[in-house]
């Protein structure tokens, strides 16, 4: 089964960077080009333990939908969802967060198997694990600039006051 791992540092504390993580609004916004849409379940807000989102996006050129549901939740410090229903064969992905000083560390583990056995196996070799890194990679760079845009206003509203 192919994983990527990612990790990502982050000048922002760990509150912003979870909440970013798992708000639905932020990453329908944040995933434009996939035309990503929240269609049932949780479609706006903060997902929370035990919630399903269903999304409706373009992936290399396909529509297609992906139920997911967070099966595991430490505030602040970790959640994991799952694939429900959807193109994958199985998908699980953990987000984990670790404070550093004035850094947040994120860890992305996305693990996911695509079905028609060889073939399969093979198209996730060639192209998806490339892409869904991609994919990710592209959002984490995201939330790492909307928070720390964030901190540098704070900083600077505190400095002006």
């Amino acid at each position: 089964m192919p994983e990527i791992h990612l990790t990502t540092v982050i000048k922002s504390d760990i509150q912003t960077i979870f909440d970013l993580s798992r708000d639905i609004d932020f990453h329908q916004n944040s995933v434009s080009e996939t035309n990503e849409k929240a269609i049932a379940g949780r479609t706006s807000g903060l997902i929370e333990e035990g919630e399903t989102v269903t999304w409706r996006a373009r992936h290399l050129g396909i529509y297609q939908k992906l139920t997911t549901k967070i099966i595991a939740m430490n505030k602040s410090y970790h959640f994991t969802d799952i694939m429900q229903k959807g193109a994958f064969k199985s998908m699980k992905h953990q987000h984990i967060f670790r404070q550093e000083g004035e850094k947040t560390i994120m860890t992305d583990i996305f693990e996911f198997q695509s079905p028609f056995g060889i073939i399969g196996k093979v198209f996730d070799a060639l192209l998806l694990k490339n892409y869904m890194k991609n994919f990710l990679l592209e959002r984490n760079k995201l939330i790492k600039t909307v928070a720390e845009n964030k901190r540098k206003r704070e900083r600077s509203e505190r400095q002006n006051s």
